[in-house]
């Protein structure tokens, strides 16, 4: 079931191939009582879900101890599958839905993560300091980066500098028009067969200095 995440990532330990393994029985189950994901799109939470989150991996390896703020969690993505993939680095999920924080908090127990603090918190409300801050979707990026530049730290030990790494989708142009001179785009089927990956899916990536 996990051949689409060995695939990219092929150099997995045992013990990440067995988190990565557990999440489909785990979300199956809080899904069916906590809707955090789509029902219909259960299904295809490896290629939809976990693979998507870790397409972040793809444009930067985190080194070990840095800190990554995942900004409007959800159920836990990207931070959780982030958090599988980078064992040494620390993960603080945060979403203003407690139902959601509690799927992520039961899910990263019940796959023994102890990198990973899940937190009922809105955006407004975290005052502390990150390496990236890292983000699906959650709002329009001018709106985003209002909300988050005051958490990323300055000293930076990456090979990126310390920023905001957010999956988006569709038209971006006018999202992106006052971050131009700065903003990176990775158009995900540069890393990514599958057709889902066609679909206009980019990371983007914004330096904060």
């Amino acid at each position: 079931m996990i051949d689409i995440i060995t695939k990219y990532f092929p150099d997995l330990t045992d013990l990440q191939c067995q988190q990565y393994e557990m999440l489909d029985a785990l979300y199956r189950d809080w899904n069916s009582k906590i809707n955090v994901i789509s029902r219909k799109d259960i299904d295809n939470l490896y290629e939809h879900h976990v693979l998507h989150s870790l397409a972040i991996a793809k444009v930067l390896r985190f080194k070990p101890s840095t800190e990554i703020l995942d900004f409007g969690t959800g159920g836990g993505f990207p931070g959780i599958p982030l958090a599988i993939m980078f064992p040494q680095c620390r993960f603080h999920l945060i979403d203003g839905i407690g139902k959601k924080i509690r799927v992520a908090t039961e899910i990263s127990k019940a796959i023994g993560l102890t990198n990973v603090e899940a937190l009922q918190r809105r955006g407004e409300e975290e005052t502390r300091k990150f390496d990236f801050v890292v983000s699906r979707a959650v709002m329009p990026l001018p709106d985003l980066m209002k909300l988050i530049r005051k958490n990323i730290r300055k000293e930076q030990h990456n090979a990126l500098p310390n920023g905001l790494l957010c999956l988006k989708g569709g038209d971006l142009h006018e999202e992106l028009k006052p971050f131009k001179n700065i903003v990176e785009v990775y158009p995900l089927n540069d890393f990514f067969d599958e057709e889902w990956y066609r679909e206009n899916k980019k990371i983007i990536y914004v330096p904060i200095g």
